[in-house]
């Protein structure tokens, strides 16, 4: 055990400390040598490495994925890049899958309950400095919304860089409102899942702002109608949106 937080901990030395100051060294011995920012971005996960997990992820073997997201990780990014830029678009990548044909819904369901787990298996890998107090924040699906991935994986990013965080998963509306009436949140999450789930989505934000013990709670929505048009976030009274976790 010993030995394993002691791997942790050089690992994050690696990734933290030396890495950057090789890449800083990089630029600024080799003449005209690429930016920091450009050198990680090639680093950056590519279609290539999401399709490859997500067909790991659809078969039987967990270490496999495990390790295939600890190689990337070992490329040198953080990760919370990997959970944005890797694990996030995997989740989507199986649903375009079963769009095409390319597998059924168990299939899918199965495949987010595996990066579901791989969120758990990388959660104390890393840490980012302690935020601010009062830095709570409720996350929730919205009514009718029944997927709870990326709801669990900006969790995850929350309680790393400081926040207490609270989830809802019941999508029933009543809960939602009930947690901001019986405690205080800097902030409240909402994700939605299609369309049809705008007109709760709208009635259940009006009453956040009534019933909330903050008067001035910040709500931001999320979901792919969000992503393609972050103007529909203010339609439904939202204060802001993001086009991933």
């Amino acid at each position: 055990m010993l030995f394993d937080l002691r791997q942790v901990d050089l690992a994050r030395i690696i990734s933290k400390e030396i890495v950057p100051r090789l890449l800083r060294i990089h630029t600024e011995v080799v003449p005209h040598a690429p930016t920091v920012d450009v050198l990680i971005e090639t680093l950056a996960p590519s279609l290539a490495d999401v399709s490859a997990l997500a067909h790991i992820i659809l078969g039987d073997d967990l270490a496999a994925a495990a390790n295939y997201v600890t190689v990337l990780r070992d490329r040198g990014l953080p990760m919370e890049t990997l959970y944005v830029e890797l694990l996030e678009p995997t989740a989507r990548f199986l649903g375009t899958m079963w769009d095409n044909d390319e597998c059924d819904f168990v299939d899918v369901t199965i495949g987010v309950a595996r990066l579901q787990k791989l969120l758990a298996i990388f959660n104390d890998t890393y840490f980012l400095p302690d935020a601010a107090t009062r830095r709570q924040v409720l996350m929730a699906t919205a009514p009718g919304n029944q997927h709870s991935f990326g709801v669990n994986m900006i969790e995850r990013l929350l309680t790393a860089a400081g926040w207490q965080v609270q989830t809802e998963f019941s999508s029933d509306a009543a809960q939602i409102v009930d947690a901001v009436r019986e405690g205080w949140f800097a902030v409240i999450g909402l994700t939605a899942g299609s369309d049809l789930q705008l007109d709760g989505l709208t009635s259940v934000i009006r009453q956040i702002r009534l019933k909330s013990q903050n008067p001035s709670i910040g709500i931001m929505v999320g979901g792919p109608m969000f992503a393609q048009n972050p103007g529909l976030a203010f339609k439904v009274g939202a204060d802001a949106t993001a086009p991933n976790a």
